[in-house]
């Protein structure tokens, strides 16, 4: 299969762009590297260093030709899309348009869309959340991901584009970025290793359903091969606080910080969980690794990194 990953050069592309080689698949990688890095990309597949949002993407269906598209590029950061929402929406939905207007010209059948669903139901109402939970979105962030899947839903029905949605928990593991504002396993944990201590927004009781990178990748391998127009959440129902994520981490990585708390941030809600029965029951997916096991593999890379 011909198979196009946007964002292949970033923390969870990366790792499926490397799993669809190791299959077998001809791959083919868009990214703009403004967070994805060289040093990720898989030298068995087709680089292009491209923005989503430019013209010049349609050379790559031209020479690429993909039967499916993973669509990972996006603006991740929650605080900067409130602090810049045309910016977020600008990469999000604009830029989301412009893939999917080829993707469609190009003959190419299938999508499958990396969605949040820390961010698209806002302050839950039923823990964990399964993919029926009303959808209110606190930040601009949430909001650009669940415009994305209403294109998606218009481009399916008028164009004829099988599409799937796949709505993420906190993604974590080995080549997350340390330096932004987004990714707390990778922020703590680099911090941590230099002996610095990492500052927990607000008083840390917020929870997040943290998944395994590898259990990601798997479950989009599994919606491509389903063939499947349909929305996922791909999580593990366990809530975990940042607190308790902080005390675990700082363990792993020797236990010499303190823990410093700061100012709660705008856009983020508090507690944010969700059920991933329905993939487990389409699919025979399940996340495999435990949150230990993962924050120590995690813990491994960045220690030798």
């Amino acid at each position: 299969m011909r198979v196009l990953v946007t964002g292949g050069a970033g923390f969870i592309g990366s790792h499926l762009v490397d799993r669809l080689v190791e299959e077998g698949q001809t791959v083919s990688v868009v990214d703009n590297l403004s967070t994805g890095k060289k040093k990720n990309l898989n030298k068995a597949a087709a680089f292009y260093k491209m923005d989503i949002q430019s013209q010049s993407l349609a050379r790559v269906f031209r020479d690429a030709k993909p039967n499916a598209i993973f669509h990972l590029a996006a603006q991740m950061d929650v605080r900067r899309s409130v602090t810049d929402p045309k910016f977020d929406a600008e990469s999000n939905i604009v830029g989301m348009l412009n893939l999917l207007s080829m993707a469609v010209a190009s003959g190419c059948r299938r999508v499958i869309f990396s969605s949040s669903g820390g961010a698209v139901y806002g302050e839950q109402e039923t823990f964990p959340a399964p993919e029926t939970h009303s959808t209110h979105p606190l930040s601009p962030y949430g909001v650009s991901k669940l415009a994305g899947e209403h294109y998606l839903y218009y481009y399916q029905k008028t164009c004829g584009l099988e599409t799937t949605t796949l709505r993420y928990a906190n993604v974590y593991g080995p080549r997350q970025d340390p330096f932004g504002e987004a990714g707390v396993v990778a922020i703590f944990t680099q911090k941590m290793l230099k002996g610095e201590a990492p500052v927990i927004n607000g008083n840390g009781m917020q929870t997040r359903d943290f998944v395994f990178v590898e259990d990601v990748v798997e479950a989009n391998r599994a919606v491509l091969y389903g063939q499947l127009n349909d929305t996922f959440n791909v999580g593990t129902g366990i809530e975990t606080s940042v607190n308790d994520l902080f005390d675990c981490l700082n363990t792993l990585t020797g236990g010499s910080v303190k823990a410093t708390h700061g100012a709660g941030k705008k856009g983020e809600q508090f507690r944010s969980v969700i059920d991933g029965a329905k993939l487990t029951r389409t699919c025979d997916w399940s996340p495999r690794m435990g949150l230990k096991e993962g924050l120590a593999k995690t813990v491994e890379y960045f220690r030798g990194a």
